[in-house]
Parts: structure tokens; sequence; C-alpha cells
């Protein structure tokens, strides 16, 4: 039985409008006008048990509008949501329990206590029994490296230890359901790779669903399986990662290190080179050429027998899509374009 169920939810906005200047606020106290704007749009999704789903969107796509209305903050204008059974809205107590949020640039920390005193006044708001608790303390302690930080208020943390610190607070209830909200917002790549891996590892020992939202795509390449894509309020994709990689990312570069100078590249013609078919030259130097190929049509292989038959070539390196890049083509049109191809006889 699924853990999350979202069957054609949406969300609207009223939004007070008025004129500039004393006459707009007067004629606004009296006759109040209001725009209505969609922030989700009749999308709808299930999430399995264990399952660790990536859900991405440019800023107001409607990510954070969806997560409120999943944890019951925001009740939805229509539409059904439905986690481990129960109504967020209606249910709000019952959900919470069950729940854990981390929102990046929120804190659910008090800012004048220690990092213990708050993770024990959490404990006690969700009666964690006493011998667990000190259990998970230990466990929080040693693979988020908190132990020097217990003791330390939460004004006086830096940014990647008070990320460290809500990931504690947002799992020392064992939640069965954690929503990650840009949980590694602005935070260097070392911290960024420890909290990577204790997700990982809460989500393997524990079978801990996770939506994870976040512009950091490297988060989604390292953590989930399956995306969901979100384009003003509606969703566009949702599916495994691994398909959306394989249908807009054929294209690859591979990079050549040349033993001297090869002759005259130009990059817009492959001028004094022979390009094999399906590639291009993408730069050139006088001692370094990239080339793009389309790996449905040829193989990287062929690419670089054929420039290693004309040119002495010291080492090569082949890059892989990133994800970055294959979002981008997606909200630029990619998936509308696929599909009239698709209807064309």
């Amino acid at each position: 039985m699924p853990v999350i169920q979202v069957e054609n939810l949406s969300k609207v906005f009223r939004v007070s409008r008025k004129d500039p200047g004393v006459r707009g606020a007067v004629k606004a106290l009296f006759r109040p006008r209001f725009d209505e704007k969609v922030a989700v749009d009749g999308i709808g999704f299930t999430v399995e048990p264990g399952e660790v789903v990536g859900y991405i969107g440019v800023n107001g796509a409607g990510k954070s509008t969806t997560i409120k209305m999943l944890t019951g903050v925001l009740v939805p204008s229509g539409g059904r949501v439905r986690v481990l059974g129960r109504d967020p809205h209606r249910q709000r107590v019952a959900n919470a329990r069950e729940i854990g949020v981390v929102f990046g640039q929120r804190t659910q920390l008090w800012w004048d206590l220690a990092l213990v005193e708050s993770l024990n006044l959490i404990a006690t708001i969700y009666e964690v029994p006493p011998a667990r608790y000190r259990q998970l303390l230990d466990q929080f302690a040693e693979t988020l490296e908190l132990g020097e930080l217990l003791r330390v208020p939460i004004r006086n943390m830096s940014l990647g230890q008070k990320m460290r610190a809500e990931l504690a607070a947002t799992l020392i209830h064992e939640p069965r359901v954690v929503y990650l909200d840009e949980p590694t917002i602005g935070l260097d790549l070392i911290v960024k790779e420890r909290i990577r891996e204790f997700i990982k590892e809460q989500n393997r020992e524990k079978a801990m669903t996770v939506i994870l939202t976040t512009h950091d795509l490297g988060d989604i390449e390292e953590l989930c399986r399956r995306v969901m894509i979100i384009d003003e309020g509606k969703l566009i994709y949702d599916g495994p990662l691994s398909t959306i990689k394989d249908r807009f990312g054929k294209y690859r570069t591979i990079s050549f290190d040349t033993a001297g100078p090869a002759g005259p590249f130009d990059p817009s013609t492959g001028s004094g080179l022979v390009v094999p078919p399906a590639a291009e030259v993408e730069a050139s130097e006088p001692r370094k050429l990239v080339l793009r190929f389309d790996r449905t049509q040829t193989t990287a292989s062929r690419v670089a027998a054929a420039i290693m038959d004309q040119i002495e070539v010291v080492d090569f390196s082949l890059a892989e899509p990133d994800l970055a890049s294959i979002v981008k083509q997606i909200y630029n049109g990619a998936l509308q374009d696929e599909a009239a191809q698709e209807s064309v006889p």
C-alpha cells in the first residue's frame, strides 16, 4: 500500500491587489480586489514505502506548497491527500507523529538553547522512550559528528552544523515519512556528502520514505532513483531518473589531450580534421580537442578511434550528460517536442 497518495491536488491563493498611493489604499479598504494565483494545479502521484523521491522545479513551481499540503500546514483547494492513510490537515497531530520535516531556511531548534536541550525537549514532545532516545542520540552524535556540538547553543553554530543538528532533530522520533526541503542549501561539499550519506543510511536501515526538494541536482543524483518534475503547478514528469537520462541525455562529450599541435582546428567547421559521423567539434586548442557525439548513433570507441587515426593522443576522457543540463532541456520544451514528434504519423 502506498505511503503517500495524491489525487488531483490543487492549491489556489487569493492575492490582494491595490493601486498605489493613499487613494489606492482607501479603495482597497472598501472595495478589495483579489487575483487568484494557482500554485499547484491538479497533480497526482503515489509514493511507496522506502522510496527516496526527488521533487524538483524552478522557484515558484509549487514544490514547497505541495510539501506544506502533505504535512498538513496548508489546506488543499481541491483534490485528495493521504499520508499513511490519514488526511494530513484534518488529522494533524496523528500525522505529525509519523513525519519529519527539514526546511533548509527555517529551524525547529531553540536559538538560545544548547543542541542537547532542544533534542531533549523534542524527544519529550514525541514521547520517545528514554532508553531509545539515548541510543539514537549516541548514534546521531557519531554519524553526524555532533558530539562536540551537543552543548553548543544553536545561535553559535555554523550553517553546516545547524543543518546536521536539524537532521538529528527531525529524525529523533524515527518518523516513517520525511520531507527534506533544500536540506543542503549553502553547504560546502564535505558537509553535503556527510548529510547525503546519513540520509542513505537512515533510508537503508529503517525503510524511511523520503521526498526531497532541492535545487542541488547533485543531491538528486546521489539519493534518488525516481524524480518528479513540476512546472507552473503541473507535474510534467514522474518516473525513473535513469529514464530521463536515457531520453534526454543522448549527447556525450569526449576530450582528447594531444601530443602537440595537430593543425588548424575550427570549432564550427572542424577544418583540418575529419570529424566522425554523428559527432561535432565542440572546442579546440593547440593541444586539446573536445567532441560532442550522439550516443544513439555512434559509440565513444568509434569516435576515439577515428580521432586517434588522425592525431597523436596522449590521453582522453569521456563525460556523461549531467542532470542539470537534462532538466534545462525539459524546461525548454523537450517533453513537448518529443510528444509532438511521436504524434506525427
